[in-house]
């Protein structure tokens, strides 16, 4: 079974200071342990809100709204990653995607790269990566898009591929099927889904290949540790069946 490990954005993060090494170190060390055993597939960090976009569709106009901002709506139903060359770029991708979807929210949120973390510095003309995240609706927890929906995202989508703008795409299932895991220092309260909401934005996200619920649990321990042990993890099922996606 595919699972994402979802974490909250922090304060440190929102503020845009850098992790701290240790943090770097041992996170890189989790990956490195769980990408040898093939359960890692995926992951990344985002920057903190000022490096975001939110795009808002109502009645078929388009709000664009940079950050920084608070969290109100950041429960994802799916998540594309998304290779271009400038912000303004992503925003263009995102309206089109939102325009099939109709009433909805997106959030662009860039990338954690290595120089942004401190591991190297930034090279001359670096890519720009941007996680496109569609925002959970009443239609999406009931199941899924419409048929004209689905076949309309995958034209789209493979018009990204031809671009060379898709790098990955995921689709949660609904979030009756998830948990939100509440850690205060180390200490886990599990809440079962469904969840309305999140108003905490996304810090950053790990796709894993686990037995189970049970493990995907379990793992997040050492996964909070390494995060301070003190936030908010939600622990998704992905769509494995999804053909739109």
């Amino acid at each position: 079974m595919r699972f994402i490990i979802m974490h909250k954005n922090d304060p440190r993060t929102e503020a845009g200071e850098k992790p701290p090494m240790e943090l770097v170190e041992k996170m890189g060390a989790f990956i490195g342990k769980h990408m040898q055993s093939g359960r890692f597939l995926d992951g990344a960090g985002l920057n903190g809100s000022s490096t975001r976009t939110r795009l808002v569709f109502r009645d078929g106009r388009c709000t664009v709204k940079h950050g920084p901002y608070r969290g109100e709506h950041e429960l994802p139903a799916t998540m594309l990653k998304l290779k271009i060359r400038t912000r303004e770029e992503a925003i263009g991708w995102a309206e089109r995607y939102g325009k099939i979807l109709g009433d909805g929210e997106i959030e662009l949120g860039k990338v954690n790269e290595p120089w942004d973390i401190g591991l190297m510095p930034a090279p001359e003309n670096p890519p720009l990566q941007m996680l496109l995240i569609d925002k959970a609706d009443q239609a999406t927890e009931a199941g899924g898009r419409t048929p004209k929906q689905k076949a309309e995202i995958t034209r789209l989508k493979t018009e990204m591929t031809k671009a060379g703008v898709l790098v990955s795409a995921l689709k949660m299932q609904p979030s009756a099927k998830a948990k939100r895991l509440m850690f205060t220092n180390n200490d886990l309260r599990v809440l079962d889904g469904p969840f309305s909401e999140s108003k905490e934005l996304i810090g950053g996200f790990s796709v894993m290949e686990l037995s189970g619920i049970d493990e995907a649990v379990a793992l997040c321990r050492p996964y909070a540790e390494i995060l301070g042990g003190t936030l908010e993890i939600d622990v998704l099922l992905v769509d494995q069946s999804a053909d739109d996606v």
